[in-house]
């Protein structure tokens, strides 16, 4: 199933993913004002799986949709749900661009997770790219502040999860087409999610019914564009192609709900996407050991 590369179709694709996200973000701050997160993202999976129902049905019904690796759809999709949740329950408790800006973390833990997991060698730009990357961290945090405020570990631990989301995402393209990973995770994910959501279960309003489609929608049909531009590109080239959603989503908290861009905060972005430039650039050089 695979594709010749083609960086300009993948960027097509994460333009797609990148304004999706920015939905999600605004319809997930919007519904957890009334419901629980557990809810939030059950109803979430509901309706994104009637959503995909027509184009089941025209991609040969759910005969098409067997697998032959069960066991990395439900692993990858248990590690994704968890860190949904710590995301979009970050989500209620920081700055809409903190919680983006830890969220780009993420192809510093890819790049970690590949030299201890999978035994990549690492390269001088490498190394330098993760200690910027947890430097920015660090500065987005402050703990020498001794005020720590949850969200902001949350977040990163929901980053670190949707590192190893990704690293997989990339593996099942090898096997399997995009529909067929949409539709196991929101299968699992429903599974996951039915008794905590029924346990805190609450009716939504009509308003928040509304916010819940649009989260439905774009949180299923993002997850589809960022599987399609896997198959035109590697992570480490897709996921630094997300960038612009630091500044757009500093943008969206301070015009919807007036919050303010610290310096704290914009330092540590910019040291972290630096890293990831310098992990996307440390492609093309050649590997080093790391040093002992």
């Amino acid at each position: 199933m695979d594709r010749p590369p083609s960086k300009a179709r993948a960027a097509l694709w994460m333009s797609g993913w990148l304004l999706l996200m920015l939905f999600v973000a605004i319809g997930g701050r919007e519904t957890l004002r009334e419901l629980n997160v557990f809810q939030v993202m059950e109803i979430r999976s509901v309706f994104g799986f009637v959503m995909l129902l027509p184009i089941l049905y025209f991609n040969g019904g759910f005969r098409a949709m067997k697998t032959s690796r069960p066991l990395a759809h439900v692993s990858r999709n248990l590690v994704h749900y968890g860190a949904q949740l710590g995301w979009f329950y970050a989500l209620t408790l920081i700055p809409l661009s903190q919680l983006v800006s830890i969220e780009f973390t993420m192809p510093i833990w890819i790049a970690i997770m590949a030299a201890f997991f999978l035994g990549e060698r690492m390269t001088l730009w490498k190394i330098v790219a993760i200690v910027l990357g947890l430097i920015g961290v660090i500065v987005i945090v402050r703990p020498t502040t001794g005020v720590v405020n949850p969200g902001q570990l949350i977040a990163l631990a929901a980053a670190f999860g949707f590192g190893i989301s990704i690293t997989l995402i990339k593996s099942l393209t090898r096997t399997d087409s995009a529909l067929k990973i949409i539709f196991w995770m929101i299968v699992v994910q429903s599974v996951a999610g039915v008794f905590p959501a029924l346990y805190s279960w609450q009716w939504p309003s009509a308003y928040v019914w509304g916010w819940l489609v649009v989260v439905a929608f774009c949180g299923t049909f993002s997850h589809f564009c960022m599987a399609r531009a896997m198959l035109y590109a590697d992570a480490t080239v897709v996921v630094p192609m997300d960038f612009l959603r630091v500044p757009l989503s500093a943008t969206i908290g301070w015009l919807l709900y007036s919050e303010r861009l610290d310096m704290f905060t914009l330092l540590g972005a910019a040291l972290i996407l630096a890293g990831n430039t310098l992990n996307l650039l440390s492609t093309d050089r050649p590997p080093v050991r790391a040093a002992a």
